[in-house]
């Protein structure tokens, strides 16, 4: 089984243009995060795919494995279907440019999912981790996740699900974290198959892996990454590594 890393890199940011080429303690955002992904060790391949000129020289010119985007695209699953076409991969892992804190363990409990699905009844596996606070809950900017009894995902919404009717029957909420595993057949077929009324409504594409009957996989964690979204986000990681030297350096 042959496993890679695709980091989407877009240069535009609507909150924080330009993020990924940050300065962070001496190396850039987008090239911490795509050493640290390579320093996982779990990966056949790590490559960095953006539209971006400035990233794109940035990687390959420090050693790294980087893919121009032909195309405009809706969605970073469609982004990163353009990019491993004709690449071999039997899983691709999507690693979010933004976060040079990835947790191994995170990326070891996804990859571990298609390792026992021994009958390849699995198309995605994703994260999530349990939300507990009310004003969590109701956020919208929090994605939330209800699965079955083997964690298979039933539906993802902005909106609180379960509706609380009866508030004392011990449910237990879960927030969706964005790092999705895909088999790379299914990763391809999603680029075919049209946007439904699920997903336009709520604005999240993994509802249309749901409503073309794909599986989705859901892995529990309590390590949420950090990502940088925002200016105050930066300023936060560049304390944390400043904290760190070792890493600092690295």
């Amino acid at each position: 089984m042959k496993i890679i890393a695709v980091i989407p890199a877009r240069y535009a940011s609507t909150r924080f243009p330009g993020k990924l080429m940050k300065d962070l303690c001496g190396k850039t955002v987008i090239l911490r995060t795509y050493e640290a992904t390579v320093a996982m060790g779990v990966f056949d391949d790590v490559f960095v795919v953006t539209d971006s000129e400035l990233i794109y020289n940035e990687i390959v010119n420090r050693g790294g494995k980087a893919v121009m985007s032909i195309k405009e695209h809706e969605s970073g699953s469609d982004r990163i279907a353009e990019a491993v076409k004709d690449i071999e991969a039997d899983i691709v892992i999507n690693v979010q440019g933004d976060e040079p804190f990835i947790n191994k363990d995170n990326i070891v409990s996804l990859i571990n999912i298609f390792k026992q699905d021994n009958n390849q009844d699995v198309d995605l596996a994703s994260l999530m981790t349990p939300i507990n606070e009310w004003s969590a809950i109701e956020n919208p900017n929090n994605v939330k996740v209800v699965v079955d009894n083997t964690n298979t995902a039933l539906y993802f919404s902005r909106s609180v699900i379960p509706y609380p009717r009866e508030k004392n029957v011990g449910v237990q909420y879960y927030q969706h974290i964005g790092i999705y595993a895909f088999r790379k057949q299914a990763l391809l077929e999603f680029t075919m198959l049209p946007m439904k009324s699920l997903e336009a409504s709520e604005k999240l594409e993994q509802l249309r892996y749901l409503e073309y009957g794909k599986r989705i996989k859901m892995a529990i964690t309590n390590h949420v990454g950090i990502g940088i979204d925002t200016y105050e986000d930066l300023e936060k990681a560049i304390k944390m590594l400043e904290n760190n030297p070792s890493f600092s350096r690295g």
